[in-house]
């Protein structure tokens, strides 16, 4: 299943939507911002059926 939950970029913080696909399970993945072009560490959580449950972004430069 294929979700579009929205972020904020721990850069410039402008909220961006990522698109997540649940079957994959928990995910681990950079993907850079959309507005500031920075590199965001996307950490996808799903739950034991599938569902998204929360998506958190970090930056990758700390």
């Amino acid at each position: 299943m294929i979700e579009e939950p929205s972020v904020a970029c721990p850069y410039c913080g402008e909220t961006i939507t990522v698109v997540v696909d649940t079957t994959a399970g928990n995910q681990r993945y950079v993907e850079d911002c959309f507005v500031c072009c920075q590199p965001i560490v996307l950490t996808i959580v799903t739950d034991d059926a599938g569902e998204l449950e929360h998506v958190d972004a970090e930056p990758e430069n700390v």
